[in-house]
């Protein structure tokens, strides 16, 4: 199939007419600036606040446009499963993302969407993952020895940030990238940066511009890269695979494709993880009891310290991963997920014109204590087969769900099993005596203060 032929459809849209909302319960705040800074404030709060007083599906006005919010689990699997192809990703992410990361697979829609992402799909098989898996093993392993090597008070946060995106450049980009590399990830955490940053355009000295110079600075790279690894053939890091990855007429990905792609995904690789991985070593901390039976399912591996790590040590790990999970639903990495409808449709009652900008938002979801009672304790048996099974499938939802489930899910679950095995294997982790993080939960969750942790080697 041509590529020509699919590409994603060229809607345009206008919001629709207030008038043509205002059938749905909410309120729009204040002239201009809406309740965008309530949101920004404190976004679980304020939704949880307008959900009791307006309901499941509500109105409000943020970012300088009106826009809906549909709550719960029937709301995500109406939106993210989108059986009828009612909601645009591209029209929802773009005017947040599009600007750094155009045409990431998260940016497209409908068959479009489908044909990137099987042909990115070669990059996340079985033998570039067990690639991934020992250069990840041993840059994790190198990293908390020496953590291990220096124990005391840390920032949690802004070590595993660096380590996540060390991680993201050898797995990635392959472990010779060379004396480049830091341009390269500066690149990345520029435009990072940006993508959260308040300032939408690229004025001079601000967080945008220096987003956008540093997407100048990938396009190049990857660009005079991708011939020299065409040519050179082979290659288990991502890059080179998408180097030779095909759509289903044989033809190879594109110059602005690869670029696109490997943008994306080494954003979502970094700043997401960075997150999950805070939020699992915090809750850990904070219920050390849980650090205990952890480890001793690691210990149960019956892998020495120094030994690396095998697919096959990550799947008896059945107990590591049920406590991810419960980190993921406490804070998910993405809290809510932007979409704009393409038609027409009908939610709980009401009627959607085609144009409405939407979302639904997986933080209220994961914390409605009809589904997760007491949804404020951390409690990894919350994900045992048994109680899972009567669960609505949309009630948790941290990597999406339908056609755009995030790509790289099973990198996260390895990534984190891995880390898990090499930290308490050698750590153990506390917080301060009384002290609480304050965590900011949008765009993407972290720690205000970087979170405060104190590391002891183990004996």
């Amino acid at each position: 199939m041509s590529m020509q032929s699919v590409a994603s459809p060229a809607f345009t849209f206008t919001p629709p007419k207030r008038n043509s909302l205002t059938h749905i319960p909410g309120d729009e705040g204040w002239p201009v600036i809406g309740k965008t800074l309530h949101v920004l404030a404190d976004p679980k709060g304020q939704v949880e606040r307008a959900a009791a007083k307006y309901g499941l599906v509500y109105r409000s006005h943020l970012f300088g446009e009106t826009s809906l919010t549909l709550l719960g689990p029937e709301a995500n699997e109406l939106v993210l499963f989108d059986q009828a192809k009612l909601f645009s990703s591209t029209h929802g992410w773009g005017r947040i993302l599009g600007l750094l990361f155009p045409r990431g697979l998260m940016l497209l829609d409908f068959e479009e969407h489908r044909l990137h992402r099987r042909a990115l799909s070669v990059a996340f098989k079985s033998g570039p993952m067990k690639s991934y898996l020992g250069e990840m093993d041993t840059g994790i392993a190198a990293r908390v020895a020496q953590w291990k090597a220096k124990p005391g008070p840390m920032l949690f946060y802004p070590a595993m940030k660096q380590l996540t995106l060390d991680l993201a450049a050898t797995s990635f980009l392959g472990a010779d990238i060379g004396p480049e590399v830091d341009d390269i990830t500066g690149a990345f955490v520029d435009m990072v940066a940006a993508s959260v940053a308040v300032i939408r355009k690229p004025l001079p000295g601000t967080a945008m511009a220096r987003g956008v110079n540093g997407r100048k600075r990938i396009v190049a790279y990857f660009s005079e890269q991708i011939p020299i690894r065409r040519a050179r053939g082979g290659g288990d890091d991502l890059f080179s695979q998408l180097c030779h990855a095909t759509h289903e007429d044989g033809a190879l990905l594109s110059t602005q494709d690869i670029v696109d792609h490997m943008s994306f995904l080494m954003m979502a690789a970094h700043d997401t993880l960075t997150s999950s991985l805070t939020s699992f070593i915090g809750a850990l901390a904070a219920n050390p009891q849980w650090q205990d039976r952890l480890r001793n399912e690691i210990s149960a591996l019956g892998v020495a310290a120094g030994e690396p790590t095998s697919i096959d040590n990550l799947e008896a790990m059945k107990l590591t991963e049920m406590a991810f999970k419960e980190a993921l639903r406490m804070k998910p990495p993405v809290p809510s997920m932007p979409r704009r409808a393409v038609r027409d449709f009908t939610f709980k009652g009401y009627a959607i014109p085609a144009g409405a900008m939407l979302g639904v938002n997986p933080l209220f979801t994961h914390h409605m204590p009809e589904i997760w009672p007491d949804p404020d304790t951390f409690d990894p048996m919350r994900f045992t087969e048994e109680a899972q099974r009567g669960r609505h499938r949309f009630a948790w939802v941290p990597f999406g769900g339908g056609a755009h489930m995030c790509i790289g899910l099973h990198f996260a679950y390895m990534q984190a099993k891995c880390f898990a095995r090499h930290f308490l294997q050698n750590l153990e982790v506390s917080l301060e005596p009384g002290y609480t993080p304050d965590w900011q939960m949008w765009p993407i969750p972290k720690p205000r203060d970087g979170l405060r942790v104190t590391l002891k080697p183990m004996t």
